[in-house]
């Protein structure tokens, strides 16, 4: 079958290898569309705890073509994909935290992934697809699993005002949650002028272009003051600093984004200790999936402008390029044409 291959860091290649066969309680999942995340792209550089060489791919959904043993699940069952795997066993796991299990391992990281035509993985992964919601909309529950977790880590309230930065594809999922939240004002900040457009378009009541003024004033102009919930989504050292500047008393930074392993930011200790600044962050996407299957069933979150680009798997190594580029969203690659 074709995959995408990282051989090493730095090293990728579209290729043929042996197509998977289920091990004990896994099945294979025909993949139909796999989106490119952030954490793709880590791998791809050797900033990620990969294992190579790698078939990367986790935002998935597709058909299951071998159930294997699997109860519950058959050959046609059209599914969605959780890609992380946990012990149940370790500490963490027994404290109701499985998503920061000590041996937690995950499909397109530890395993193949993805971005190819064939992947196994155990069936307890796979969520039915609920009819009316498409495999380009299914591959999109994985990253709006983690963003339900985040909001549920430092969840906004009625009214707070909130400043977003960043406008990909989280920052305008997680602005939209933001609104059924009730936040008020939202103000979305983003250099690329077609995400600012969309982020208002998707529920921002203002947005602000950092590379045009000072953002801090520009942000505290729009909200009418310091923020109450400040969701950095950008994953930029820049803008780790700059949401600890927004939040005001009594208010709560989310740490979302995935910035660089080492980045470092100021921090004021007496100005958490004076004004009670809650600062968290939120990673994957624990008990979630099916309320973002919910959600994207019900229509309550706009996916149409959220997928910019889809792919061939053969022209995987260019989906990859353009997911790079500042003016992208999702970009999905389509192993089932």
């Amino acid at each position: 079958m074709l995959a995408l291959v990282v051989h090493e860091p730095g090293r990728i290649e579209v290729t043929q290898v042996p197509e998977p066969t289920p091990g004990p309680g896994e099945v294979v999942v025909k993949v139909a569309a796999c989106g490119i995340c952030g954490t793709d792209l880590h791998i791809v550089d050797g900033d990620y705890h990969a294992e190579y060489p790698a078939i990367p791919g986790h935002e998935m959904a597709g058909t299951i073509v071998n159930a294997g043993e699997a109860q519950g699940l058959a050959a046609g069952d059209r599914v969605a994909v959780n890609p992380n795997i946990y012990c149940h066993a370790c500490r963490m796991c027994r404290r109701g935290m499985p998503h920061l299990c000590e041996s937690a391992t995950a499909v397109g990281v530890t395993r193949p992934g993805g971005f190819a035509e064939l992947c196994a993985m155990p069936a307890q992964q796979c969520l039915p697809l609920p009819e009316g919601v498409s495999f380009r909309n299914g591959a999109l529950m994985e990253p709006l699993s983690c963003c339900l977790h985040g909001l549920a880590v430092l969840a906004p309230r009625p009214g707070d005002r909130v400043a977003i930065l960043g406008a990909g594809t989280v920052g305008l999922m997680m602005t939209q949650l933001v609104r059924l939240h009730g936040g008020a004002p939202i103000v979305v900040s983003d250099p690329d002028a077609g995400k600012r457009a969309l982020a208002e378009r998707l529920g921002a009541d203002a947005t602000v272009d950092p590379a045009a003024a000072d953002p801090r004033e520009a942000i505290f102009d729009a909200l009418g003051g310091r923020a109450d919930f400040v969701l950095e989504a950008a994953g930029l050292p820049q803008t780790a600093a700059l949401a600890l500047e927004l939040v005001g008393p009594g208010g709560r930074v989310l740490q979302f984004g995935v910035c660089p392993e080492g980045t470092e930011v100021p921090m004021r200790p007496r100005q958490l200790f004076r004004d009670e600044i809650t600062i968290a962050g939120a990673y994957t996407n624990p008990f979630t999936d099916d309320r973002a299957l919910a959600l994207l069933a019900n229509g309550r979150i706009d996916t149409k402008p959220l997928v910019s680009d889809e792919f061939a798997l053969a022209d995987a190594e260019q989906a990859l390029a353009r997911a790079r580029e500042a003016d992208s969203f999702k970009v999905q690659v389509r192993p089932g044409g």
